[in-house]
């Protein structure tokens, strides 16, 4: 439908001529939500809001500039979106004198956030491939955890999502991942669980095949 048709539908001034219908049966003109992401000022808005519906005085003194805090948090614990987890990895290094073994970067921290009850998900990833030819600066294996930390997150699909960025970007012989986090959406709310860790994995490659290269992976963990 065209927009002017559409218009027409709502415009109150039109002459229903349609047999069997009365003027009184047209329903108003119903409004449609922009499609616009939400800029700043309604972030802040929608901030003031929930402090408004925790009971708490959203124009207190000690309150009154915390949306424009957490907003601005937000850009940091979300900054994941707008970073370009493959570009992370696409300066590699072939100068590697014939090094054909694992490489491991261990207990990398990362803070992500449950996407289900946006709580805090603090943890440590390990990350490890075996190089085809060439490697990647250790750091940016860092940061490819950071980049997927800093989302909206289920524990589950970020290690996922590291490993097949490292699998498809540097295609190596193999790649093994491990994530080991608390959530706070069931330490701090709802069962209250204090002290249970989460773990995930994902192995490819030799990393699946080779039982002992397997082994000397988890054993480094230990």
């Amino acid at each position: 439908m065209a927009p002017h048709d559409s218009a027409a539908l709502y415009d109150h001034d039109i002459e229903v001529i349609d047999e069997g219908i009365d003027s009184s049966d047209v329903h108003p003109l119903v409004q449609i939500k922009s499609t616009l992401p939400p800029n700043r000022a309604d972030a802040e808005a929608a901030v003031k809001a929930l402090i408004s519906y925790t009971g708490e005085n959203a124009d207190r003194p000690g309150v009154l500039e915390t949306p424009k805090r957490v907003v601005k948090a937000f850009d940091e614990w979300f900054g994941g979106y707008k970073i370009d987890a493959d570009g992370l990895l696409s300066k590699t290094f072939d100068e590697v004198e014939g090094y054909q073994d694992m490489v491991l970067l261990r207990d990398i921290p990362f803070h992500s956030h449950c996407e289900h009850h946006m709580a805090p998900i603090i943890g440590k990833a390990h990350v490890a491939y075996m190089p085809k030819g060439r490697v990647v600066g250790i750091s940016k294996l860092a940061r490819v955890v950071d980049a997927f930390a800093r989302r909206f997150q289920i524990q589950e699909r970020m290690t996922e999502e590291v490993a097949q960025t490292i699998e498809r970007v540097l295609e190596p012989q193999g790649v093994a991942v491990v994530i080991e986090a608390e959530h706070h959406c069931m330490t701090t709310r709802g069962i209250h669980t204090h002290d249970t860790v989460m773990h995930t994995k994902h192995l490819s490659g030799v990393f699946r095949e080779d039982a002992n290269l397997r082994r000397e992976f988890f054993d480094a963990l230990r």
